[in-house]
């Protein structure tokens, strides 16, 4: 069974940076798609970043040259370097493997994520 553990959340100001970390127990990620979703409350669980087993990323337009995601095989991790964060980037993050192809599929059981809150 694989557990995933978020952690790295917190409180920041706008403009400030965070790095969120998620690490994988239980199944070895490395060829696995995986992805960093957020999920503000009231509203829906987005993804916002990609990387693929190659290491090719994409993200969201909301985070585009402001977010890095990375992993790190070797210790079954994967990061998210948030950068100039603002308000509106306050949520709940999480992390999952996902399906290559489309439609995009959460495979494992979510982990309980990492609060990160942007407010002055």
């Amino acid at each position: 069974q694989v557990r995933l553990a978020e952690s790295g959340g917190g409180l920041v100001q706008p403009g400030g940076s965070l790095r969120l970390s998620c690490a994988a127990s239980g199944r070895i990620f490395s060829g696995y798609t995986m992805g960093w979703y957020r999920q503000a409350p009231g509203k829906q669980r987005d993804l916002v970043a990609r990387i693929i087993p190659g290491g090719s990323t994409n993200y969201a337009d909301s985070v585009k040259g402001r977010f890095t995601i990375s992993r790190d095989n070797a210790k079954n991790t994967m990061y998210l370097q948030m950068n100039s964060l603002k308000p509106e980037d306050t949520a709940v993050y999480y992390c999952n493997a996902l399906t290559a192809g489309a439609p995009t599929v959460v495979l494992w059981n979510w982990g309980q994520g990492t609060q990160v809150t942007v407010s002055s």
